[in-house]
């Protein structure tokens, strides 16, 4: 099957913590025509390692189509920071604006062991697309 929607997932494993990542283009809340394109990403972050840790904070980078980058750091993801004991999962749905049709995201989040062992988790690079739009 094919995937029209121009975007592409991603998924990265650090010390047992798989985190994926699903964008898709928004069209509802995009402007073309004004320069204004928004993207959903739906992240499932799953705990396969032998320990409980938690999500501290968020490091996003984001690279829009003509090379500019925007970072974006804060607490927790969603208003939450979530505990996840070996073999649970969460999973919670944000959004991007671009002023380009397309862009890219990569990051960290900031993991803590129940031991107060921290950690960089990696957020994989994800292409952000608009299908196929007519200029």
């Amino acid at each position: 099957m094919t995937d029209l929607s121009g975007s592409s997932p991603s998924e990265a494993v650090t010390r047992g913590l798989r985190v994926r990542v699903e964008p898709q283009f928004e069209p509802r809340r995009s402007q073309p025509s004004a320069g204004q394109w928004f993207f959903l990403y739906t992240v499932t972050i799953e705990n396969r390692s032998e320990e409980t840790v938690q999500l501290l904070t968020r490091h996003w980078i984001i690279t829009n189509g003509n090379g500019e980058v925007e970072e974006v750091r804060g607490p927790g993801v969603v208003g939450e920071q979530p505990i996840l004991a070996p073999g649970e999962s969460f999973r919670y749905t944000s959004g991007c604006p671009l002023t380009t049709d397309v862009g890219k995201m990569e990051g960290t989040y900031q993991m803590i062991t129940k031991s107060g062992e921290a950690f960089d988790a990696t957020i994989a690079p994800f292409t952000l697309a608009a299908p196929g739009l007519v200029h």
